[in-house]
């Protein structure tokens, strides 16, 4: 039986995205299962009395050069916005949505909006934005705008949210492996381990 890594996440989360690009082929590396959580980071930095990084000037200025070593040792682009951090409660909806009614699209829904944050430096927190990067990706606007007010999505990303909550999830991502929880991207040496033992 594989072992199953699962990972929460928020896509306005630059530590989220350098763990979605390295996550895949670690897991295949191993004959693990990934299983990606979709989950509302400002809900659980409510419901924990965490805060993003960015709300803490020192930190803010150390996670950018910290986050950029990782970068720079994966190999791939990480590039901050001017818009960060946005509220990306339509964009995790989205990813909920797509994860619950059309799973075939979810991985290039994950790609086109990564990018778009964080290569791109798109402003996906403005709807007219979203949308372009949405249809160059071969989504359709329209469609996006009546998934992310479908009722059952919404439900489903609370739940997801209050989930990672109750399990002790503080921040993103954070990754579970055998009941083992393991917090950032810089842990995911431990994650491996996990798989392994």
């Amino acid at each position: 039986m594989s072992t199953t890594v699962e990972c929460f996440f928020d896509l306005g989360s630059p530590a989220s995205y350098l763990a979605w690009t390295q996550l895949p082929s670690l897991c295949a590396r191993h004959g693990a299962t990934l299983q990606w959580r979709p989950m509302l980071l400002g809900g659980v930095f409510q419901a924990t009395g965490n805060a993003s990084p960015a709300a803490v000037p020192a930190k803010a200025r150390y996670s950018l050069v910290d986050l950029q070593r990782y970068a720079v040792r994966y190999g791939v682009p990480l590039n901050f916005s001017r818009f960060f951090p946005i509220n990306t409660l339509t964009l995790m909806r989205g990813a909920m949505g797509y994860q619950l009614k059309q799973p075939q699209r979810f991985e290039a829904y994950l790609k086109a909006l990564f990018n778009g944050i964080w290569v791109e430096q798109q402003n996906l927190g403005d709807p007219q934005v979203l949308a372009s990067v949405l249809a160059a990706a071969g989504f359709s606007p329209e469609e996006f705008v009546a998934l992310v007010a479908d009722v059952e999505v919404k439900q489903a990303l609370k739940a997801a949210t209050a989930e990672a909550v109750a399990r002790g999830v503080f921040g993103a991502p954070t990754c579970f492996v055998a009941g083992e929880m393991f917090f950032g991207q810089d842990r995911l040496e431990f994650v491996e381990a996990a798989m392994c033992s």
